[in-house]
């Protein structure tokens, strides 16, 4: 038999019904609402990388970061190993003594090692290797480093010829778009040597001349 439950239980009913839907348009449109966010922000993601790619391309960071190799019209950064830094089995050998003036500094074939008064540098890897290149970095390190010209933004002070001065005029948005791009390349394992103090140097040299 069936049972009446008579016209209070059907409005009921209905206004549960229609709550129950008003709630499921509303988890609907907040869904919706996420994902709009979201592909935006992706969106703007990319546009950050592609900005970055574009900065580092015009500041020339691959005419010293990438090793360079002869092209048809000579020396060309070789953009299998781009940003990877000089190259780990490429031993320098040691710097001239002395140049005649007016030649203050030299530097390798590859365009990835530079000696000068201030010692030898070698450029960095800056693929996102964790443990050659600078997948460690945090965004504030790499932004301090820039702006402060310090190693990873609190060592010590980053030598000729990366030109930090110039680059520290970058606003924020800029550096944090080359941050961003950096972080988007393929990775590369190369350990680039240590940089070579005067001081590092010379204690090599007298350590060599004992016979060791």
């Amino acid at each position: 038999m069936a049972i009446d439950r008579g016209f209070p239980y059907s409005l009921g009913a209905r206004r549960y019904s229609t709550l129950t839907s008003l709630l499921v348009l509303l988890g609907s449109l907040a869904l919706m609402g996420a994902t709009v966010a979201a592909c935006g922000a992706a969106q703007a993601s990319k546009a950050q990388v592609k900005h970055g790619e574009h900065l580092v391309r015009v500041l020339g960071c691959n005419d010293c970061h990438t090793p360079h190799k002869i092209g048809p019209n000579g020396p060309e950064p070789d953009m299998t190993r781009m940003l990877s830094g000089h190259p780990e089995n490429v031993a320098a050998p040691k710097p001239p003594t002395s140049l005649p003036e007016p030649w203050v500094w030299a530097g390798t074939g590859s365009n990835t090692a530079f000696a000068g008064p201030w010692g030898i540098t070698y450029a960095a890897n800056l693929t996102p290797d964790q443990n050659t290149g600078i997948g460690i970095w945090t965004e504030d390190m790499f932004l301090r480093a820039i702006k402060l010209g310090k190693h990873m933004g609190q060592s010590r002070q980053i030598m000729p010829p990366m030109p930090w001065p110039a680059f520290s005029n970058l606003d924020e948005q800029d550096l944090r778009a080359i941050y961003r791009y950096l972080r988007s390349i393929p990775t590369i394992t190369n350990h680039v040597p240590d940089y070579q103090s005067p001081e590092d140097l010379d204690y090599a040299a007298k350590w060599e001349a004992i016979g060791h």
